[in-house]
């Protein structure tokens, strides 16, 4: 696997705002200058109501069109990128996919897992349909849904009907921490994970994760990695809800320690940063989130990606 220069760019809803506009075209044309990235992230979200709920909603002004990203996929071939397809799932009541669960023995009247895997592999089939339609160099089947996870014959599953429309390769986005508990590694053809770690716990996270790569000899990158600009945020960098002083050096330098840990390690084959959103902020004032436009982080990263 070449080493991917990542960059997530996340196709979200907007009032004032299409998914395929000039706006959003300018946005990821921005993306491109800013970071050198020579790879997107293209993620998108269906919904369902809460993580007990069977139906996945696929259509409706949560999620573009298959022209709309069809027209995305379009711009960012012109601007030299290469595609990871990456079909994502939330929950309309504000609970993390994480939470997405149901009983391991089935009862009547109850949501059932194989209910809740046909309908969620019926999502996931016609975004592999589409990356093989557009020759997408890499295709996300899943993220961070953890507690889906132990349902292993339905993921192998899952990958089997993949493989018959889409034939280029396969991963899942698992959450940090969890590398070592997916167990079906080994019918994908690369480890991906979200790298949210502790600025000072990098090297011993790395080297638990470096286990789980010699186990399973596939490549691995960081579909997901990044922190907020607020002091003490850190110390669990996943936290979205943390609140703290606004200083956007905390950024900078979170990315800076990030990069000299990981660089030590040759397995470690690219980023996938949170996120670059299709949406940007018109506002002089820049926010205290996860993105990078307009930081001071964003020169670092393109320092990177450019050397």
């Amino acid at each position: 696997m070449e080493f991917i220069k990542g960059f997530t760019f996340l196709l979200t809803p907007s009032k004032t705002q299409g998914f395929a506009d000039q706006k959003t075209m300018d946005s990821l044309t921005l993306l491109k200058e800013s970071t050198n990235c020579d790879h997107i992230i293209l993620a998108l979200g269906a919904l369902q109501d809460t993580p007990h709920s069977e139906k996945i909603d696929i259509t409706g002004p949560h999620i573009p069109t298959d022209e709309e990203l069809l027209k995305v996929i379009e711009h960012a071939r012109t601007l030299g990128l290469k595609i990871i397809l990456k079909p994502m799932l939330n929950c309309r009541d504000g609970e993390w996919r994480a939470f997405i669960n149901f009983f391991d023995h089935e009862v009547p009247c109850e949501p059932k897992w194989s209910v809740w895997f046909e309908n969620y592999m019926s999502y996931i089939l016609h975004y592999a349909e589409l990356a093989q339609q557009t020759n997408c160099e890499m295709l996300m089947i899943g993220c961070e849904m953890v507690m889906t996870e132990r349902k292993e014959e339905y993921w192998r599953e899952l990958v089997r009907r993949v493989r018959q429309v889409y034939h280029g390769p396969v991963t899942y986005n698992t959450d940090k921490y969890q590398e070592g508990e997916v167990k079906w590694w080994d019918c994908l053809d690369v480890i991906s994970a979200s790298g949210y770690y502790p600025t000072g716990k990098w090297e011993e996270n790395l080297d638990r994760i470096e286990q789980v790569v010699k186990k399973f000899n596939k490549p691995f990158f960081f579909a997901e990695c990044g922190c907020m600009c607020k002091e003490g945020c850190t110390v669990a960098p996943n936290d979205w809800t943390y609140q703290g002083k606004y200083n956007l050096q905390i950024q900078a330098d979170y990315f800076k320690e990030m990069f000299e840990a990981c660089s030590k390690r040759s397995w470690v084959e690219g980023y996938g940063f949170w996120a670059w959103t299709n949406v940007l902020n018109d506002s002089e004032d820049l926010d205290d989130g996860y993105g990078v436009y307009g930081k001071p982080s964003c020169q670092v990263i393109k320092d990177f990606y450019t050397k």
